[in-house]
């Protein structure tokens, strides 16, 4: 059973910063893209950053210059460094990521963690 389980999230002033991560565990073979979306009350899910699995970064022109995306191939592990949070930046934030397991290829997804800025 595969699962990904997200932290970090929280409550922060404006202007504040944040580091969300990403642990995924099971039988795992290999995850290719990861990924952070997210989904503010009202509005489709978007992306915000994602990485390959050969550290290549993309981002939301929201994201950029504020947002970095890493990861840590050893422990499974993808992060979302969230610097000069604006109050739109509030939302739940999901982890995703494509793994390969034993038995399959598909997409997972995080549970969610709220973050919430305020002005």
């Amino acid at each position: 059973q595969v699962q990904l389980v997200e932290s970090g999230g929280g409550l922060v002033q404006a202007g504040g910063s944040l580091r969300l991560s990403c642990a995924a565990s099971g039988r795992i073979v290999m995850i290719n893209d990861m990924g952070w979306y997210r989904q503010a009350p009202g509005k489709q899910r978007e992306l915000v950053a994602s990485i390959s699995s050969g550290a290549r970064e993309n981002y939301a022109d929201s994201a950029k210059a504020r947002f970095t995306i890493s990861r840590d191939n050893a422990k499974n592990t993808v992060y979302l460094q969230m610097n000069s949070l604006k109050p739109e930046d509030t939302a739940v934030y999901y982890c995703n990521a494509q793994i390969i397991s034993i038995t399959r290829v598909r997409d997972y997804w995080g549970q969610g963690t709220q973050v919430t800025v305020s002005s």
